[in-house]
C-alpha cells in the first residue's frame, strides 16, 4: 500500500514516505494531536494477509512497546488504516549503522561507544523477556547527536513468563517457534541459530559480538560466497583475529569480541549488561589505536634528529602518564543474597560488620530492622520495641545500630540506639534529627533543620559545624575522619546534589564539578577511602556510580558508571574487606487491587494493570493513572476500554488528580513542578515551576491546592485558576498532603503523620479528626470520588485502611492491610485511592526487592 500525503491515520497525517523498513514501508507524519513529527511504519496489504508476516509485525509492536529504554525505538500508537496495521514510532533524524559502515571501520572509541550502547538497549530488552533474534547493522540506527537506537523486532522471542500483559498497546502473542526453523539474517546469526535451537540472550551477544568485528575492521566476520558456507562458517570457523586487520588495538577489547563470538553458549558474556561493563571499562581507559611502525635503518642523521624529538616526546608521555584519570572498577560478578519476597525499604542506609548486613524490611509505617549473612541465607528480623524503624548508622565496633523512629518526610524524627545482636533499645532524648550516622571514632554526626552537628556517642552537647539550609540527608565520614559527604536537597524535594565538607566544616563545595549528574544521592565511602560510591536516577531505574576521592598528582577525579541494568539498585554500602558492594536490587513491577467487602478479598481492579495513583472522574466512568513504574500518564475508561497516554518520557508523573468536570488531570513531576493536562491529550501547561506536590482539585474546579515550601516548612500553596496566581495559605504551615475534601475545606497530616485533620480555609482553624498516639498513625489518604469520605491507611504491626464520614466525622475499619505487599510509589511512599463504588483502591508489588553482592575489581 502506498499512501499520499495528507492521508490520516486516526490522530496521525502522512507527510511524505521514507522508503522501507524491516517488513514495512515507512512514512514521515504528524501528530495532529501532541503537534509533533513521528514516523510511521505500515504493513503492505498483501503482507497482512499472510499470517505469518501479519503475526512478526503484531510481535514488533507488542515487543518494542513493552520497552522504555533511551536507546530502543519508541513506540507511540498501533492502529490498522483499510486493513493494514501500522506502528507509529519516534522520528528519527541520522543514519543506520549498515549506511555509516560503508565508509570503512569506525575509529576505536566511537565503535566501543557504540557497541556499549547496542549492550544496554539488549540488557533492557533481555530483562523484559525479549530476544531480539536479528541484530545486524540494518537494524541499528545512529542519530545524528550520536544517540543509539535498536530497530526492528520483527523477529523477538518473547519469554510466556515476562511478557507484557494485556493491558498494554497491543494485545499478548506467543511466538512458537519449531525446533529446526531458522530465524535470523545469514551473516549476523548465531551458531544455535544456524541449527534451528532456541536462541536466548546469548544469541543476541553472538550479533553484537559480530557488528564489534564489523566496526573495528570494516570486514564482516562471516561472509564467504554462498549462504550455504556462510552459515558453515559460523557453525565451524573463526573468523581471522581483529588485531591482524587493525592494528593497535587494546589487547581487552579483542578478548571481548572473542567471548562474544564463542561457538559455546556458555563461553559466551551471560548478560548484555556484563558486556556493557566491559566496553565501558575500555571507554573510561582512554586507549587509543596506535599505528604500525616498520623497522627501517636509521642514519646518523636521522638518530640526532629523533634523539632530539625523544627529548620533547618523552616528557611529555611521562607528564600524560601522571596525569591520566585512574582505571575503571569493574563488577566482575553479582550474587543474589535474600530471596525471602520480602519488601525492603530502599531509603534506609544498608550496613554491614563483616559479617552480616543489616537493613530494612516492610513498607512505610511498618518498618523492622532485619539481616543476613554476607554470604546469604535465611533473614531474620532484630527484635526491637522501637516503632516504624529506619536504619541509619552502624558503631564502628559493630554495636549498637543507629536508628529513627517516626514518618520518613525528612523531617525531624527522634533518634535510637539498638544494641545487636539483642538488647533493649535507648532513645537519645537529647536530640532530634532528619538524618544521622556514626563516626570513625564513635560519635555521632547528625543534620537537622538544614545543619550539621557532631555529638558524643550518648548524644550530649551537640556541636554545630555547619548550616546550607534545605535538606540535608545521609552525612557519611570519610574513614580518615577528615570530609564529611552529604545528600543536598537544596529546597523541598528538589533534585539533590553531593557536598563534601571538611570534618571542621570548612571548604563546602559540591563533589562534582563541570555539568551536574542529575538527581545523585546517598554517598558511602569505601573503607580505604579511595572511592565513594552514590546513587543516580537514570532512564531504566537507579544505578551505582563510583567516584576517586585520591586521584593522586596531576590527576583529577571523574564520576564514574558502576551498573547498568537491568536491576534499578538503591542502598549500596561496601564490604568491610572493600572487595564487595552490597545493595538492594530492585525489579518494579505492580498489580491494582481493590478491596471487595463482600468477599473481603483484594481483587485484581482495571485489568490488573502495573498503575499507581489511579484517579477517577465524578461520573465513574473515567481514570487517569501513573503507569508504574515508568511515571507516564495515561487515561482510560473505568472498565480499561480507550486507552491513551497522555504524557511520554522522560516526564515522571506523580499525584494526578481529574478535574470535577472530567475535562483536564493535574499531576506534578519529582521537582514539584506542577502541570494540567487535557483528557484527551496535548501539550501539558505548566503552573509551577517546583517545589508543589501532589496538586488537587477543589469540589467546583476553579482552585488547585498542593503542598509547598517555605524556609523549610511544608505549607498550603492555592492556585487560582480562572487568574493564573498563586497564594500561601495562612494558617496552614507545618502540614503536609493537603487535599480538598468540600467547599472551603481540606485535609492533611502533622508532619510526624500522628495526626489527621481538617482544614477550614476561611476561618483559618483546625479540628482533629484522627488523633494517632505515635509517628505513623496516619500513612496516606484520599476522598471519595463523591467527597462524602476520607479513607486513610495506618502504620505499625496491624496497618489497615480505615474511612471517615466527613459530615459525622464517624469512622469505621474497611480492611486489614496485613497480608496486602503495597508498591513503593515515585517518592518510595505507598498510596491509597477510591474508586466510584467506594471500594479502597491499592497497588499491591508483585516485584521483588532482594539484596545482591556486587564483587568489584578496583584498580
Amino acid at each position: 500500500m502506498t499512501l499520499a500525503a495528507s492521508t490520516r491515520l486516526d490522530a496521525f497525517e502522512i507527510v511524505a514516505p521514507l522508503g522501507a523498513g524491516g517488513m514495512g514501508e515507512v512514512y514521515r507524519a504528524r501528530d495532529t494531536l501532541l503537534k509533533r513529527d513521528v514516523a510511521i511504519k505500515v504493513l503492505p496489504e498483501y503482507w497482512s494477509r499472510d499470517p505469518e508476516r501479519l503475526h512478526r509485525f503484531e510481535l514488533e509492536a507488542q515487543a518494542a512497546a513493552a520497552l522504555n529504554h533511551s536507546n530502543i525505538v519508541s513506540i507511540f500508537h498501533v492502529g490498522q488504516y483499510n486493513g493494514s496495521p501500522y506502528i507509529v514510532t519516534e522520528l528519527l533524524h541520522g543514519e543506520t549503522l549498515r549506511e555509516r559502515l560503508k565508509n570503512g571501520p569506525m575509529r576505536l572509541r566511537e565503535a566501543i561507544d557504540v557497541g556499549g550502547d547496542i549492550a544496554r538497549g539488549l540488557a533492557a530488552a533481555h530483562g523484559a523477556g525479549i530476544t531480539h533474534r536479528d541484530l545486524k547493522p540494518e537494524n541499528v540506527f545512529v542519530t545524528k547527536d550520536g544517540r543509539i537506537k535498536i530497530l526492528d523486532f520483527g523477529l523477538a522471542k518473547l519469554d510466556p513468563a515476562k511478557s507484557p500483559s494485556s493491558d498494554g498497546p497491543t494485545a499478548t502473542f506467543q511466538q512458537q517457534t519449531s525446533p529446526g526453523h531458522v530465524l535470523g539474517t545469514v551473516g549476523y546469526m548465531s551458531p544455535e541459530q544456524v541449527r534451528g535451537e532456541p536462541a536466548d540472550a546469548r544469541s543476541d551477544i553472538f550479533a553484537l559480538g559480530v557488528i564489534l568485528y564489523e566496526m573495528l575492521t570494516g570486514k564482516r566476520a562471516f561472509h564467504k560466497t554462498t549462504t550455504a558456507e556462510t552459515m558453515a562458517a559460523i557453525l565451524n570457523e573463526d573468523p581471522p583475529p581483529v588485531s591482524h586487520i587493525a592494528h593497535g588495538l587494546p589487547p581487552g577489547l579483542e578478548k571481548i569480541v572473542n567471548r562474544c563470538l564463542s561457538k559455546a553458549l556458555e563461553q559466551r558474556f551471560q548478560h548484555a549488561s556484563d558486556l556493557a561493563f566491559a566496553l565501558e571499562a575500555l571507554s573510561d581507559s582512554g586507549g587509543t589505536v596506535v599505528a604500525e611502525v616498520p623497522h627501517a635503518q636509521v642514519s646518523r642523521q636521522k638518530r640526532v634528529w629523533l634523539a632530539a624529538l625523544a627529548a620533547v616526546l618523552i616528557p611529555a608521555a611521562v607528564f600524560f602518564w601522571i596525569s591520566r584519570p585512574p582505571a575503571v572498577p569493574i563488577i566482575e560478578s553479582v550474587t543474589q543474597l535474600t530471596d525471602d519476597g520480602v519488601a525492603k525499604w530502599i531509603y534506609s542506609g544498608m550496613q554491614t560488620d563483616g559479617a552480616r548486613i543489616y537493613f530494612n524490611e516492610g513498607t512505610v509505617g511498618s518498618l523492622n530492622p532485619a539481616q543476613v549473612s554476607v554470604t546469604g541465607g535465611a533473614t531474620g528480623i532484630i527484635p526491637t520495641t522501637v516503632p516504624n524503624v529506619q536504619i541509619a548508622g552502624l558503631a564502628p565496633e559493630g554495636s549498637p545500630l543507629l536508628a529513627f523512629s517516626g514518618a520518613f518526610n525528612y523531617s525531624r524524627r527522634s533518634v535510637w540506639l539498638i544494641p545487636l545482636p539483642t538488647g533493649a533499645a535507648r532513645p537519645l532524648t537529647n536530640i532530634t534529627a532528619v538524618d544521622a550516622t556514626f563516626t570513625p571514632d564513635g560519635r555521632i554526626l547528625f543534620s537537622d533543620q538544614g545543619s550539621l552537628y557532631v555529638v558524643g556517642k550518648d548524644g550530649a552537647d551537640p556541636r554545630k559545624l555547619l548550616y546550607v539550609g534545605g535538606n540535608l540527608g545521609e552525612p557519611r565520614v570519610s574513614p580518615d575522619g577528615k570530609h564529611i559527604l552529604f545528600t543536598h536537597f537544596l529546597s523541598g524535594f528538589a533534585a539533590p546534589e553531593i557536598a563534601e565538607v571538611g570534618s571542621d566544616g570548612a571548604n563546602l563545595h559540591p563533589l562534582f564539578s563541570g555539568p551536574s549528574l542529575r538527581w545523585a544521592c546517598c554517598p558511602q565511602w569505601t573503607p580505604d577511602g579511595k572511592y565513594v560510591l552514590f546513587v543516580r536516577r537514570g532512564p531504566s531505574g537507579q544505578e551505582i556510580w563510583t567516584m576517586p576521592m585520591q586521584p593522586g598528582f596531576m590527576r583529577v577525579g571523574k564520576p564514574m558508571r558502576l551498573t547498568t541494568g537491568p536491576l534499578s539498585y538503591a542502598g549500596p554500602v561496601v564490604s568491610r574487606d572493600g572487595n564487595q558492594v552490597f545493595a538492594i536490587g530492585v525489579k518494579k513491577r505492580g498489580e491494582v487491587v481493590r478491596f471487595d467487602r463482600a468477599t473481603k478479598q483484594f481483587v485484581p481492579f482495571l485489568s490488573g494493570i502495573s498503575a499507581f495513583d489511579p484517579t477517577f472522574s465524578a461520573d465513574g466512568n473515567w481514570v487517569a493513572y501513573s503507569a508504574y513504574p515508568e511515571n507516564t500518564l495515561w487515561r482510560s475508561r473505568a472498565d480499561g476500554t480507550e486507552r491513551l497516554q497522555l504524557t511520554f518520557a522522560p516526564s515522571d508523573v506523580s499525584y494526578p488528580f481529574i478535574s470535577p468536570d472530567g475535562g483536564h488531570v493535574a499531576y506534578t513531576d519529582e521537582k514539584g513542578a506542577v502541570y494540567v493536562i487535557s483528557m484527551h491529550g496535548g501539550q501539558p501547561q505548566k503552573l509551577m515551576d517546583s517545589n508543589c506536590f501532589a496538586a488537587n482539585w477543589s469540589s467546583d474546579g476553579q482552585t488547585l491546592v498542593c503542598t509547598d515550601y517555605e524556609n523549610d516548612h511544608p505549607v498550603a500553596q492555592l492556585l487560582d485558576m480562572r487568574t493564573g496566581t498563586s497564594s500561601k495559605l495562612p494558617g496552614s504551615r507545618d502540614h503536609t498532603g493537603f487535599q480538598w475534601v468540600g467547599e472551603g475545606t481540606l485535609v492533611a497530616s502533622d508532619l510526624t503523620l500522628s495526626t489527621l485533620s481538617f482544614f477550614n480555609v476561611k476561618a483559618q482553624t483546625w479540628s482533629v479528626i484522627v488523633a494517632g498516639n505515635q509517628p505513623g498513625s496516619v500513612i496516606n489518604w484520599a476522598h471519595s470520588p463523591d467527597y462524602r469520605y476520607v479513607y486513610y491507611t495506618t502504620g505499625g504491626d496491624d496497618p489497615r485502611v480505615v474511612r471517615v464520614h466527613i459530615a459525622d466525622r464517624k469512622s469505621e475499619t474497611v480492611a486489614s492491610l496485613k497480608e496486602l505487599r503495597l508498591a513503593p510509589g515515585p517518592d518510595e511512599n505507598t498510596q491509597i485511592s477510591v474508586a466510584p463504588d467506594g471500594s479502597a483502591v491499592f497497588t499491591r508489588d508483585i516485584g521483588t526487592q532482594e539484596i545482591y553482592a556486587l564483587t568489584v575489581k578496583w584498580p
